[in-house]
């Protein structure tokens, strides 16, 4: 009936896959997904300790070669050096899951109403946001096209690159011990990815290199119980996203089950955005 596997398909066997930001709380679910379905993983991050300890267990679980690198994506030196250890460690990038970005240490200038907030925060967030997604796309892709092998990359937006944050579901709200919002600059930083994906996938279409967007709405993790009922009433499927549930789109747009597939954003919010 047919000369092809469906379930072949999704199988990333021998692929080498950086991921950015892996060690947070979806980068080390993306690592982990790429990982049992074969692939390689460049566990990329701020602090070499949690990368090199990501890697041994990836290597311990999945049997993959897996390598922990530091890099500040901001830097174009340490994003330049990150793509040459690969290279020199494992030979090829296959994939990209350009997925870092930024919280300021300090949370209250994080956090500030968008009338005081400061043009050096606006720049620091954004230098890792959107500066860092474009050198890693570029280091990145400019070793793909070298390979003449193709490839896949996604970049990670949000559910509030593509729509306004609701305020009204903030009253009340804590994480890590204080009151949040959304800040304008993650809002710019997150709508900054899409165009930047719509461009780079016609740029590189004639490479065979797909690029899309990845966009998640959002994720239980430690928000308290105020927070988790405004906004689970905001969604149809009447709850906040489980970290895991990324994974399986992630996996569909860098394998070849998506191949036809590139410039899309991928939006898995739970249906917030069909309101």
């Amino acid at each position: 009936m047919t000369d092809i596997s469906y379930r072949g398909l999704f199988d990333l066997k021998d692929k080498v896959a950086i991921v950015t930001g892996a060690t947070g709380i979806l980068g080390s679910r993306y690592c982990a997904g790429l990982a049992e379905s074969g692939a390689h993983v460049v566990v990329v991050d701020l602090d070499q300790e949690a990368c090199n300890q990501l890697a041994e267990e990836l290597h311990s679980l999945y049997s993959v070669k897996a390598l922990g690198i530091r890099c500040d994506v901001s830097s174009p030196n340490d994003v330049k050096k990150m793509v040459e250890q690969t290279i020199k460690e494992l030979g090829q990038v296959n994939i990209l899951v350009n997925n870092a970005a930024s919280k300021s240490a300090d949370l209250k200038e994080f956090f500030a109403p968008f009338e005081d907030y400061s043009l050096d925060e606006w720049r620091r967030i954004m230098s890792v946001n959107i500066d860092g997604m474009f050198l890693v796309a570029q280091a990145v892709g400019r070793q793909m096209v070298a390979q003449n092998q193709g490839g896949a990359i996604v970049q990670i937006s949000s559910i509030y690159g593509i729509m306004g944050p609701d305020q009204r579901i903030y009253e009340g709200s804590f994480y890590l011990g204080g009151s949040i919002n959304t800040p304008a600059v993650y809002s710019a930083s997150k709508a900054a990815v899409v165009g930047l994906t719509r461009y780079l996938a016609t740029y590189w279409a004639d490479k065979s290199i797909r690029v899309n967007t990845l966009t998640p709405g959002g994720v239980e993790s430690g928000q308290n119980d105020e927070f988790l009922r405004r906004y689970s009433n905001r969604i149809p499927l009447g709850r906040m996203a489980r970290q895991y549930e990324m994974v399986g789109a992630l996996l569909y747009l860098v394998s070849d089950a998506a191949s036809y597939v590139t410039g899309q954003n991928l939006i898995v919010d739970g249906g917030l955005d069909a309101w």
